[in-house]
């Protein structure tokens, strides 16, 4: 049946007081923080920083670049356009001949149609070398995924959990084969799309988590070893790396529902970027061995209608004094996308399985099973399915 709006507007006025008492908490807090960075003065910065040096190690951030540019915390882009042509005519300035790349994945979850657990992963990659003739590369690579790789009978594992690590860990390989193939190039950038610091797999099981950890640990050495630029960017963070900063620099109440996106957007306008910090997070980074503070990351306002994406980059792109290079590649990427870096978006079209993907491997999974005499028994439903198709 489908939804019944009165029941939800029902409910939904019943559970107002919840909403309010929490959008009232949530301005109050942010009030109190953004009124800390309207009062940053760069001429006290080297106050700051020896208080930044008294906090413990998990502070949330520690800054790396210099105040002197920023205002409110904010380091000013100054571009601003007429017209679409002439923002189109400054990307071709900063892009052209710089070659962009990026990864994403797609799966299909095994399923009560099959008699086995069966996956099917899938991995896309766009290459752009933004040239004026045009030319790119989209490809696709994909696993299928048994019952033996899906650990089929260990219960303290999801079968699809084992499918979302397998994806991720194609689509990481992807880029760190990448990059290895383009030593020392610094006219490339390549993109993870998602963060460096696994936080989202503090949640799983020991070896779960040890699993991300190593995947990303193998992603930051490899761009470190074979200098190739990497930006991993988050298009909706909830980070809090630097209210907790600032919440320990000022003695601020503690806030959980605050994130730095949300703190810092009203001091941003369109291509604007914070300071360079270099992430403290407490929790798994104490996990990430030598690369546990080769993390720094910066916020950029890469959409005038949302919260600022955050992007994190191995450290030695600053020492290596790429910083600003990466940013104006990555402004260029989203003016492209409208938004959104056209590099990621495009991976991601690309990557994609669609509903009559799944019906063909379904069509070709019979077939072979046929052939090979194996007992894989279909559900009544998928037959007819892969018969009408």
């Amino acid at each position: 049946m489908p939804l019944k709006p009165s029941q939800i507007h029902e409910i939904l006025n019943t559970k107002r007081d919840d909403f309010v008492s929490f959008n009232q908490e949530t301005w109050h807090q942010l009030q109190l923080y953004q009124a800390v960075l309207e009062k940053l003065d760069p001429r006290e910065e080297s106050e700051l920083r020896q208080r930044l040096d008294a906090l413990p190690a998990e502070c949330g951030a520690r800054l790396l670049e210099p105040l002197d540019k920023a205002t409110r915390g904010v380091i000013s882009c100054h571009l601003v356009w007429q017209s679409r042509e002439q923002s189109l005519a400054w990307v071709r300035q900063r892009l052209t001949g710089i070659t962009t790349f990026a990864v994403d994945g797609s799966q299909i979850y095994p399923g009560k149609d099959l008699s086995l657990p069966i996956a099917l992963v899938q991995v896309g990659w766009f290459e752009n070398p933004h040239l004026p003739t045009g030319e790119y590369e989209k490809d696709i690579c994909l696993d299928v995924m048994t019952p033996s790789d899906l650990q089929v009978g260990n219960s303290g594992e999801p079968v699809d959990r084992r499918v979302n690590m397998r994806r991720f860990q194609m689509e990481i390989e992807r880029l760190i084969d990448y990059i290895k193939a383009h030593a020392r190039a610094q006219d490339c950038l390549v993109f993870l799309d998602g963060s460096l610091v696994a936080t989202f797999a503090e949640a799983f099981e020991a070896k779960s988590r040890q699993f991300y950890i190593e995947c990303l640990l193998d992603l930051l050495k490899t761009s470190r070893q074979y200098r190739v630029p990497l930006v991993a960017y988050i298009d909706t963070s909830y980070a809090q790396d630097l209210t907790t900063m600032l919440q320990q620099l000022f003695e601020l109440p503690e806030s959980q529902s605050l994130h730095d996106a949300q703190l810092l957007n009203k001091f941003m306008e369109w291509g604007d970027r914070t300071p360079l910090f270099l992430c403290q997070r407490s929790g798994i980074l104490s996990d990430y061995e030598d690369e546990r503070h080769q993390i720094a990351f910066t916020y950029l306002k890469a959409n005038r209608d949302s919260y600022p994406a955050r992007l994190e980059m191995p450290l030695w792109m600053y020492e290596a004094g790429l910083l600003e290079r990466v940013l104006d590649w990555v402004r260029g990427e989203v003016i492209i996308g409208g938004g959104y870096p056209y590099v990621i978006e495009t991976a991601d079209q690309v990557a994609v399985l669609k509903a009559e993907d799944r019906q063909a491997f379904f069509k070709i999974l019979q077939e072979w099973a046929e052939q090979m005499d194996l007992n894989l028994r279909f559900s009544r439903k998928m037959v007819s399915k892969i018969r009408r198709r």
